[in-house]
């Protein structure tokens, strides 16, 4: 199976760019309501993905920083604890499902390192349901109710 069947494509996906600030990167966070985007650089290559809790960790180092001062810090700048790793377009479907098990989501990316979009485990596992006995059973019981 293609794992291209479950990638939401970047220019759906919310993602920050290295060179945005830290101020940027919460509030397109808080916006979007997630606790992790990847962020990508210039040229549109993964480079990692930021975290709420990397965000806190910045913000505990600098306690006096002002949500003005926190435009000038940059993204890049900012330490990642979690490294996320990102799969090739060409990845087989059960490694796929071991790096799910490990992460929300999994970057993809193409030959060059560019960024395609991601798959989301929330993905993987409604295909897993939508093509297993348990749903099969739960449709048997309710036409037999």
């Amino acid at each position: 199976m293609n794992i291209l069947f479950f990638i939401t494509p970047k220019n759906e996906v919310a993602y920050i760019d290295d060179t945005c600030s830290l101020r940027q990167a919460i509030e397109k966070m808080e916006y979007h309501q997630y606790t992790a985007v990847p962020v990508l650089d210039g040229k549109g290559r993964y480079i990692g993905t930021l975290t709420e809790g990397d965000l806190l960790r910045e913000l505990k180092m600098h306690h006096d920083l002002s949500l003005h001062d926190a435009e000038d810090v940059r993204v890049a700048r900012i330490d990642r604890s979690r490294k996320m790793k990102p799969v090739g377009v060409d990845v087989d479907i059960e490694d796929l499902i071991q790096v799910s098990m490990r992460q929300n989501f999994v970057p993809v990316i193409d030959d060059n390192g560019v960024f395609i979009g991601i798959i989301t485990r929330k993905a993987i596992i409604e295909y897993c349901y939508e093509h297993s006995d348990l749903k099969k059973e739960k449709e048997c019981v309710k036409s037999s109710n």
